[in-house]
């Protein structure tokens, strides 16, 4: 109770620009409580729970942040929107899935492909993991970049550039998740996969919807996929497509 005064005093007391909506966070409890729900329902794949880390990340984030204003009364339920240029922030649960099957760990480098508006990677970030995101439409990297820096993601960096083609400066990486749909798994982003590394992405055969596919590379460089259910993501854009 004391906790939740302070909270408000808080709120009433900060900048108007910097003022959360007055339930974001009750909202932002009810999203995660939805999300252990479904993956408890196996919505997709087997029953499942959740890494606790990565529920308190979901909780931590302010995902209204992430989406255009007139959006933002829409931001904690459980759907993709539109960020504009053809692109949406993915639905929480996905965010979650991918999240959790990703494995991050404190201090580990991580590649997002397709940075959108930030959100995932500042999921990624307050697990503690060193962020470097492409986004392929500049408009929306330079937008991602100024919104994280505004809300003091300091470990995350963003590139506008092509992901199919990963960012190798950087490489190689403990995990790389893919948020756009691959009609291939993307030999680059493979090569930049760090031996017992992980990648998430959504694969399938050009359509709206894909499989979330995890690739795992061994420590002698064999790798293996696994896929976990459908989902639908907006496409990756690929060599030659």
């Amino acid at each position: 109770m004391l906790a939740n005064l302070v909270a408000a005093v808080a709120l009433l007391a900060a900048p108007a620009a910097a003022a959360e909506p007055a339930a974001s966070q009750r909202s932002r409890d009810a999203m995660v409580a939805n999300i252990e729900q479904l993956a408890a329902a196996g919505a997709l794949g087997p029953s499942r729970r959740l890494d606790g880390r990565v529920l308190a990340a979901m909780r931590e984030v302010p995902r209204h942040r992430f989406v255009p204003k007139l959006l933002q009364p829409l931001a904690y339920s459980d759907t993709a929107l539109p960020i504009g240029h053809g692109s949406t922030i993915s639905q929480p649960f996905i965010v979650a899935v991918m999240t959790d099957v990703a494995a991050v760990q404190p201090g580990d480098r991580v590649l997002e492909v397709g940075a959108g508006s930030g959100y995932q990677a500042a999921i990624l970030a307050t697990l503690g993991a060193e962020v470097y995101t492409v986004e392929i439409v500049p408009q929306l990297a330079t937008s991602a970049a100024a919104r994280l820096r505004e809300l003091g993601y300091t470990s995350v960096k963003v590139r506008a550039g092509d992901g199919y083609k990963g960012w190798p400066e950087h490489a190689p990486f403990d995990a790389i998740l893919v948020t756009a749909g691959a009609t291939r798994i993307p030999q680059p982003l493979v090569q930049q996969l760090k031996p017992t590394g992980r990648m998430v992405i959504p694969a399938g055969d050009g359509g709206d919807h894909q499989q979330l596919t995890i690739v795992t590379k061994a420590a002698n460089g064999a790798v293996q996929t696994r896929r976990l259910g459908a989902v639908a993501f907006v496409p990756l854009r690929e060599p030659g497509r």
